[in-house]
């Protein structure tokens, strides 16, 4: 795959406004590149997942990628060495200020790709502010298809970071990353509760000595390949949909939402 076609930060500025003057999409990446992922992942495993997907889309939909936004608002790790968090102000701040950047930059319309959970509420709010005909905010786990893979997957109890989920995407798409031999569950639940995880208090609800929460010793790359195939499949359907919205149809279609 030719993905120095599509990162815009491989290519001279002449032929990327030579792709925007021919009606290319664009595609914002959100991915962590200073977020804890267990023993077994490093920490830049989000941004590596948000390339990854954004460079098969691109290749779909022949997209230019925008460089991915690195730092976000992810305040369950930061008890974690290296992992990095920004207040929800700055990072809708942000989000929204390189958006419009590039919306201004006369692309038709962007997707913006997101990796996060904590994030995703911020990224909305952050968006609301600009034209919602040009710019769809994309959630990798939305959509009929992954939810439903990933019910019949899953072995473990819970699960939703560094787990059994998430390190089986990671050992289809960069095996040579993924250390299954320190792999390691996290403690047992009667019940989940809300709040950051902790390497440092055993007796709190979300101790996690090795930061996973869940269990990644049950990830396969088959599961893996599975994943990533219903994950691509969903975000494929939505940005076709979006793209081929034309203007006014979304307004249209809450209007008649509204008289219903």
């Amino acid at each position: 795959m030719d993905t120095d076609r599509h990162f815009i930060e491989r290519m001279h500025w002449d032929e990327v406004a030579r792709r925007i003057g021919s009606g290319a999409v664009a595609i914002l990446p959100i991915g962590a590149a200073a977020k804890q992922h267990g023993f077994h992942l490093p920490l830049n495993t989000d941004r590596i997942q948000a390339e990854w997907l954004a460079a098969r889309m691109a290749e779909k939909i022949d997209a230019l990628i925008w460089p991915t936004l690195t730092y976000g608002h992810y305040p369950a790790f930061v008890e974690y060495a290296g992992s990095s968090s920004l207040s929800i102000s700055t990072f809708e701040a942000l989000v929204r200020e390189i958006a419009g950047q590039i919306l201004v930059g006369g692309i038709p319309k962007l997707l913006v790709l997101n990796t996060g959970i904590s994030t995703l509420a911020p990224v909305d709010r952050a968006l609301a502010r600009l034209n919602s005909e040009r710019i769809r905010h994309l959630w990798i786990h939305e959509g009929p298809r992954y939810p439903r893979v990933a019910r019949q997957l899953a072995e473990q109890s819970h699960g939703s970071h560094a787990d059994e989920l998430e390190t089986s995407l990671m050992l289809a798409l960069a095996p040579h990353l993924v250390d299954m031999t320190r792999a390691e569950a996290s403690p047992a639940l009667n019940q989940e509760t809300p709040g950051a995880l902790t390497p440092s208090d055993p007796y709190s609800p979300n101790y996690s000595r090795s930061g996973s929460y869940g269990d990644p010793t049950r990830a396969t790359s088959a599961k893996g390949e599975a994943l990533l195939a219903a994950m691509l499949g969903d975000l494929h359907e939505q940005a076709a949909s979006f793209i081929a919205q034309r203007p006014g149809e979304e307004r249209s279609a809450a209007a008649q939402t509204v008289l219903r």
